[in-house]
């Protein structure tokens, strides 16, 4: 899983404010500053423009009740999306060279911000759920959405609570299980199946939490065959209909467990929740 790096240089917001600083700092040498025909040429009506909005809004809300935050990141995240990744991109680029002909870069953004870890965690999860090519890292959006909620409440924030918004965001996002973005190729599968019970959340939490430690995952696949097998056996034995029961022996008899150098792989996920979803349809034939 990528860690996906924070760029000051990048980030629309900083650059907004070393911008408006740099106006300031003109002033007081006496200097016509250039940054003025900067911000208009790049920030009045353009896109750029429309996501320095986003970070505004961000910074202008303050001690608001964890839900009214929840749903302003929500709000902001899904308004990025319907911007102009690639405008915005060539946008920063001619706005950066604009600046180094006028200003050494370095020292330009050689400024502390108050407002920095607020700005750089922003900036982070629009890259995460922009760029959805990107291997996602669980721990890192959990990390940025404290930040940015703690900023916006004024309070601390449980990190359990933001694990599991992170975790169930994706197990609902659009049902095609994106969720995973780790690859799991699922387009059939939620053509069938619209919502996911309790037990198919838990595996795919576990399957986020474990994907690159194999280990973990086989052990955990290994249980959850079990599990679903004694499931099985036991509803084998409350159903009446001998065709039933000869079809749910096979599919025990097709549960098998991984060898030893088995790694467990999309698929086998797939299998698992197939698995549940089948003892759903059972338990509810059996009344």
């Amino acid at each position: 899983m990528n860690l996906i790096k924070h760029s000051k240089i990048k980030n629309t917001g900083i650059l907004f404010e070393l911008l408006v600083r740099q106006i300031t700092a003109d002033t007081l040498d006496g200097k016509d500053s250039p940054v003025k025909d900067l911000l208009k040429k790049y920030f009045v009506k353009t896109e750029l423009g429309r996501e320095y909005k986003l970070y505004e809004t961000l910074l202008k809300k303050t001690t608001l009740t964890e839900t009214k935050a929840n749903i302003i990141v929500n709000t902001l995240i899904e308004s990025s999306k319907i911007l102009n990744r690639g405008t915005i991109k060539r946008q920063k680029y001619n706005l950066i060279k604009e600046i180094k002909d006028h200003y050494n870069i370095e020292q330009f953004f050689n400024h502390k911000l108050p407002n920095y870890k607020v700005y750089a965690a922003f900036y982070t999860l629009l890259e995460t759920y922009n760029y959805p090519q990107i291997a996602i890292n669980p721990e890192q959006i959990i990390n940025n959405k404290i930040t940015i909620l703690e900023h916006l409440t004024a309070a601390p924030i449980t990190e359990k609570k933001v694990a599991d918004d992170v975790m169930d965001a994706f197990i609902n996002e659009d049902k095609d299980v994106r969720l995973l973005s780790y690859k799991i190729s699922m387009e059939k599968f939620n053509t069938k199946y619209n919502n996911f019970t309790p037990e198919q959340k838990a595996i795919l939490k576990e399957y986020m939490n474990s994907v690159d430690n194999t280990t973990r995952l086989k052990e955990f696949y290994t249980n959850k065959t079990t599990e679903i097998k004694n499931q099985l056996q036991l509803l084998n034995t409350n159903t009446q209909n001998p065709v039933t029961q000869i079809k749910i022996n096979e599919i025990i008899s097709l549960i098998g467990t991984p060898g030893k150098n088995q790694r467990i792989k999309d698929h086998n996920v797939i299998d698992l929740l197939q698995y549940y979803d089948l003892i759903k349809e059972l338990e509810h034939a059996n009344g």
